[in-house]
């Protein structure tokens, strides 16, 4: 379409200009949507060359463009000192939605893995940020003719959950797990949250409590090894572990994002992980350091990381080998796409490394896509581990509250809408400053985009004779 366009309207040039309009080539470009689909700044080239004013140039062109591409252009309009505003008609859309993606991925099995938030800990910004890509990349994979599984990792063991559960105990006055039943569930997981800031706090400023929380990281891991469900101790953990999923769930729904195929939480794979780090280590890529086992990613360009600490559990490291080794027996991918905050990058390459000399299939095919950090307004970075942290929650209410002083209006479509559109419209690999009013202002590229292209697209869709179409988001 674009390049027929741009054909015609240099055939328009020249019988308006002859010779003189056989050096400046006619270039289409996309514009802002008030102005239209394209724009065209050709009278400017051809100015010098014929003595004239850009403008006076481009409203002869625009009156031939009307005249003699009608079938084509719905409207024309010149702009500035001499810009060529052109809108397509609808006809020209629908044509074009009729052409199928290239299916470069057919027949191919692609594992995309994302959002990853930790089962004990509120899903945060950063998560959210990673959910709505996560979402969009397994699409697109999709659209490509590939068959796409979505999977969702995290931690339900790790020392994280070691300062959640020392917390919580101390809250509940020690193993008590019907005491839980006190904590409403619509403040269950705020609850959990103020939990583990309180248990990291701990952690980092008393010595007691910090020999306390490595204790019961070790039971947590005890519980898993011997299917332990009904211990009080394990009745605490097994209950706020479902608390996190619950919550999770349900604010996946709220995203209207793709259901995942599988959650994979960290205590399913730590087993392999370990076999395969032992038995690796027998063969010389992991080796002992201090009580440790490591991978030393010096002779390839990287660093030193540990996959078992010295009292013999594994790191993140090793539950990420498991994970991988895992993925490639249950699906043996062709792509295996994982998403990150960029903060995992050196991380990620040191542990594919350490797989890459045993199973180097299954690195290969391993691609770790990053993204930025997703800062408040103002550029502060938000760690839930100082407690300064904005959830996932927080981002969307922020964003309904905006939209309500805006327009007046309380539309959940509109707020998730608006909130996808501002996270998605950045460069993945970049920062995120995410600012809830200019997310659903009504200038600017925000709302008006959203709601001009959006609308649009239903009355092409409508048009097209698809009258299953609205307004609403989808």
């Amino acid at each position: 379409m674009k390049q027929q366009l741009e054909q015609a309207i240099a055939g328009i040039v020249a019988g308006l200009f002859g010779e003189l309009a056989q050096t400046s080539t006619v270039e289409l470009t996309w514009t802002d949507d008030k102005f239209g689909d394209f724009a065209t700044n050709v009278s400017m080239h051809l100015a010098r060359q014929l003595g004239k004013l850009p403008r006076e140039i481009a409203e002869q062109i625009a009156e031939r463009i009307k005249a003699e591409l009608s079938d084509y252009v719905a409207d024309v309009s010149v702009a500035g000192p001499g810009f060529i505003n052109l809108t397509l008609q609808d006809s020209q859309l629908v044509g074009n939605l009729n052409i199928p993606a290239a299916q470069t991925l057919a027949g191919k099995t692609v594992l995309v893995e994302y959002s990853d938030p930790n089962p004990f800990k509120p899903l945060h910004a950063g998560h959210l940020y990673t959910t709505l890509v996560g979402d969009a990349i397994a699409r697109l994979q999709e659209a490509s003719g590939a068959s796409v599984t979505r999977l969702n990792y995290g931690g339900d063991v790790g020392l994280h959950v070691g300062k959640s559960m020392w917390a919580i105990l101390r809250e509940l006055g020690g193993t008590n797990p019907e005491k839980l039943n006190d904590i409403p569930v619509a403040e269950r997981a705020t609850w959990l949250g103020e939990q583990y800031v309180a248990g990291t706090a701990a952690y980092e400023d008393d010595p007691i409590a910090k020999d306390e929380i490595v204790a019961l990281n070790a039971q947590v891991y005890q519980i898993h090894s011997q299917n332990d469900h009904d211990s009080p101790f394990a009745q605490i953990y097994w209950t706020c572990r479902n608390w996190s999923y619950e919550y999770f769930t349900k604010l996946y729904e709220q995203l209207r994002v793709t259901p995942f195929d599988r959650i994979i939480p960290e205590s399913e794979i730590v087993p392999l992980g370990l076999q395969t780090v032992r038995e690796q280590q027998k063969n010389g890529v992991y080796e002992e350091s201090d009580g440790a086992v490591v991978f030393k990613g010096e002779a390839f360009g990287l660093h030193t990381r540990v996959f078992i600490n010295s009292k013999g559990l594994p790191t993140y490291e090793t539950k990420d080998v498991g994970l991988l080794m895992t993925k490639w027996q249950d699906y043996h991918f062709d792509r295996s796409i994982v998403i990150t905050a960029n903060e995992q990058q050196q991380y990620m390459a040191v542990m594919l490394k350490s797989v890459e000399q045993f199973a180097p299939e299954e690195a290969e095919r391993s691609l770790h896509v990053t993204h930025g950090m997703v800062k408040l307004a103002g550029g502060m970075k938000m760690s839930s581990r100082r407690g300064n942290i904005a959830g996932a929650v927080d981002i969307l209410q922020a964003a309904a509250t905006a939209n309500t002083a805006a327009t007046g209006q309380d539309n959940d479509d509109t707020v998730i809408g608006a909130v996808k559109y501002a996270f998605l419209k950045v460069r993945i690999g970049g920062d995120i400053a995410y600012d809830p009013v200019e997310s659903v202002s009504l200038e600017g590229n925000s709302g008006p985009y959203l709601q001009y292209a959006y609308a649009r697209a239903c009355s092409i869709l409508a048009k097209a004779g698809d009258g299953e179409h609205s307004t609403s988001n989808e």
